[in-house]
């Protein structure tokens, strides 16, 4: 389980990036640059612990619907969960710069709910 440890390893270092970088003031994040960085270093963080637990895709580069078509197929629940996540992490932060730390907080949420669902999927499959 490698790949859990090391996908939590990036929601940590998104929420220091965050915490220390960031520069919070009330609701809102000061500093984009740093937003930005958060939110594609949890991103990164859910798609080491998807691809420990779908593996290799078998031609070409792996996309966001490449994720959404093999998660279709386990769990439509955390399908949600990615969609919103990748929206989220990827688009609003990574993207965008969203200054919003509600809207920050709520993703790294998503990342840790779906880092947890494929630790209790590769645990279920190991037993």
């Amino acid at each position: 389980m490698k790949h859990i440890i090391e996908a939590h390893r990036y929601i940590d270092n998104a929420k220091e990036i965050l915490r220390d970088k960031a520069q919070k003031e009330d609701k809102y994040y000061k500093d984009s640059k740093y937003v930005k960085m958060a939110g594609n270093t949890a991103y990164n963080g859910v798609l080491v612990a998807l691809d420990g637990l779908l593996g290799n895709k078998k031609k070409g580069r792996k996309s966001v619907d490449w994720y959404k078509e093999e998660l279709s197929k386990l769990d439509k629940k955390i399908l949600y969960t990615f969609s919103s996540a990748y929206e989220t992490l990827h688009l609003l932060m990574g993207y965008d710069g969203s200054p919003n730390a509600i809207i920050a907080n709520e993703g790294l949420k998503e990342a840790e709910a779906i880092i947890n669902w494929v630790e209790t999927k590769q645990e279920l499959v190991s037993s």
